[in-house]
């Protein structure tokens, strides 16, 4: 009986600590967020990524091609092969050679990784950059970590090698935990619209007047309370999407309109009016459409519940 009346008495108090607030760690990493000391430096970097390649290959590395960014799936390759290396390195036996192998398998994993995760980082917004700099310094000190590691491992100073290795893990580990803040925390990489088709209520909503919208202007006006972005074409069609852009939330309404596409004016996704695809990132996730119908001179508007890809199949 008292040992049940100390563990709740226990787990009382490990709840009351945690209503309190948030914890050290995480009162760091709000801090890091607020470290304007960072700008210049994010200023410089940003500058040099947005001198990397445009077009197809920008997107590419976004992830637009897979729906989601591609820097979280390429960086498996390094950790999990630094991770093997740990695992062989506490192992009794001689497996110098394999370790090795995986230590370099790592190394070569990681500047394509490191390479994507750039090209995302300088698309975000200020707060996440300065995380997403912190995020890149720790891993590029793991990375150098490991390469000394390499460099001892293929001179015969194992023992040198199994001690930067495990360091390389400590810190890229840190690095890690930082990437995942700025991945869930400050939703770096997650589509902002995600959301909207649970929202919408069903079936056919009033949006506007149809002789009150623009031509080939983008307005905001709001199916139910979700703020959508509406689009008369020059032969009268009215398109409505999602005003909350996939990549980071930034407001279509307030975007320009070319080509049959709508631009946000944050990053410069692009998206296709009729279905909502992303033609340009580095939005890697297309925004949720609307069918649209005019009755009495008032637009109407449904939510589409089938993808972009799925109605072109079709």
């Amino acid at each position: 009986m008292d040992s049940d009346s100390d563990r709740f008495s226990s787990s009382t108090a490990l709840g009351t600590v945690g209503a309190r607030g948030p914890g050290r760690v995480l009162t760091a990493m709000d801090r890091l967020e607020r470290w304007s000391a960072l700008d210049g430096a994010v200023d410089a970097v940003q500058r040099v990524v947005h001198a990397l390649p445009a077009g197809q290959v920008r997107d590419a590395l976004h992830g637009r091609w897979l729906g989601h960014p591609v820097h979280p799936l390429l960086v498996q390759v390094p950790i999990g092969s630094w991770l093997s290396a740990a695992v062989l390195d506490l192992l009794p036996g001689d497996r110098r050679t394999s370790a090795t192998a995986l230590v370099g398998v790592g190394l070569g994993a990681a500047a394509p990784a490191a390479v994507a995760g750039w090209v995302d980082w300088a698309e975000l917004q200020r707060q996440q950059m300065r995380v997403g700099l912190v995020h890149a310094a720790a891993n590029a000190a793991g990375v150098a970590l490991y390469a000394a590691s390499f460099l001892a491992r293929v001179r015969g100073r194992t023992a040198l090698g199994k001690v930067l290795g495990f360091a390389g893990l400590t810190v890229v580990g840190v690095g890690g935990a930082v990437g995942g803040h700025l991945a869930y925390r400050q939703a770096s990489g997650a589509n902002h619209a995600e959301a909207v088709p649970h929202q919408v209520p069903d079936g056919w909503q009033d949006v506007a007047d149809h002789d009150s919208l623009p031509v080939d202007r983008p307005v905001r006006r709001y199916v139910g309370d979700v703020p959508v972005v509406a689009v008369r074409a020059s032969d009268g069609a009215v398109h409505v999407l999602a005003d909350v852009c996939s990549h980071l939330g930034g407001p279509l309404s307030e975007g320009t309109v070319s080509d049959g596409c709508v631009q946000c004016p944050w990053h410069g996704s692009r998206f296709r009016l009729d279905d909502g695809w992303n033609v340009r990132g580095p939005a890697t996730a297309p925004q949720p459409a609307f069918d649209t119908r005019t009755v009495d001179g008032r637009v109407q508007a449904r939510i589409r519940r089938e993808g972009p890809a799925v109605r072109r199949r079709a």
